[in-house]
């Protein structure tokens, strides 16, 4: 491991063992200056997050994408304030802390026996979605976690999500895939955060008027195992409390070949992204590359490598 990759673990450790225990009020304070600070920085990231805001809001000029930053970096930095406290909270808590609309999309289809996949974009809080999806409905479910560096890093990461119910599979191989498909047949429910190509053989989409690439996994598990597809979209207001949508189904193309199925369902889950996007840019934490003209260095006005993101 490398001094570097320790300071990283030690300051996830130090986020986990220490703010869970800080009173909510000083948490809210403590994120908020942890990301005004990184906003006045303008580090790669935040010149990042500019830079798909223009993507996302093509008449912002210069100060609206700065006031868009520093939302964004504030907002992500609420996402860790309450990630880091998360196992700490009461399940009185987390359930008070996520109002979702349109939930009955995944009871309905969790009565059916079919097996429901739940794709979100970096909205907001998705692990406290799914907190609340274990806690309140009661839910298990399965997901998937890239390989972050160094692997103690990844363990924390593992065993914080566990903690909060949840199944956690590595992001490497096909054997993840297999195991999400078993648990679907069996008519359990999947969560993917499905924005982000992790893999550079995605499907390519039309995302606010360019070209990305998104996980084609959603859809080719719909496809295989008959399991419901539904998009979640999720934001935050002034209030204590995050709000969502569960969004109606995307349903499998009647004809074509298991590749046009996949592309067709996957532009539908980048719309359904881009709505949400699109009413709360600040809330999506998108600090790496995502379309491919960005993916040229050359072409890259933050000028960073693209890094994972848990």
């Amino acid at each position: 491991m490398s001094a570097a990759e320790r300071v990283t673990d030690a300051l996830y450790g130090i986020g986990w063992g220490t703010v869970k225990k800080l009173p909510e009020p000083a948490a809210v304070r403590l994120g908020r200056t942890l990301a005004d600070l990184a906003w006045k920085r303008r580090g790669k990231g935040v010149r990042r997050l500019e830079c798909n805001y223009a993507r996302v809001v093509p008449d912002a000029g210069p100060e609206r994408l700065a006031e868009l930053s520093r939302a964004g970096m504030r907002s992500y930095m609420r996402y860790w304030m309450e990630s880091f406290r998360l196992p700490a909270w009461s399940t009185d808590r987390i359930r008070s802390g996520f109002a979702p609309k349109d939930v009955h999309y995944l009871t309905d289809g969790l009565a059916a026996g079919k097996g429901v996949i739940l794709a979100l974009p970096h909205l907001a809080n998705w692990d406290l979605a799914g907190a609340w999806v274990t806690t309140e409905l009661g839910t298990p479910f399965t997901t998937v976690q890239e390989r972050l560096k160094p692997e103690s890093l990844y363990d924390r990461f593992v065993a914080y999500r566990s903690g909060l119910g949840m199944e956690v599979l590595p992001h490497s191989g096909g054997a993840a895939f297999g195991t999400l498909a078993r648990r679907l047949r069996d008519g359990g429910l999947v969560c993917l955060v499905a924005d982000r190509d992790l893999s550079a053989s995605g499907v390519a989409v039309d995302f606010f008027g360019d070209t990305a690439r998104m996980p084609a996994g959603p859809a080719l598990l719909a496809q295989q195992t008959g399991a419901l597809l539904l998009p979640v979209t999720l934001w935050f207001d002034d209030s204590p409390v995050m709000r969502g949508r569960v969004h109606p189904p995307i349903e499998v193309p009647g004809s074509g070949s298991r590749a046009e199925k996949a592309s067709v369902m996957t532009q539908a889950l980048a719309d359904a992204f881009a709505t949400g996007i699109a009413d709360h840019p600040e809330d999506w934490h998108m600090l790496q590359r995502l379309w491919l003209a960005d993916l040229d260095p050359a072409r890259d006005p933050a000028g960073e490598q693209t890094k994972g993101s848990a």
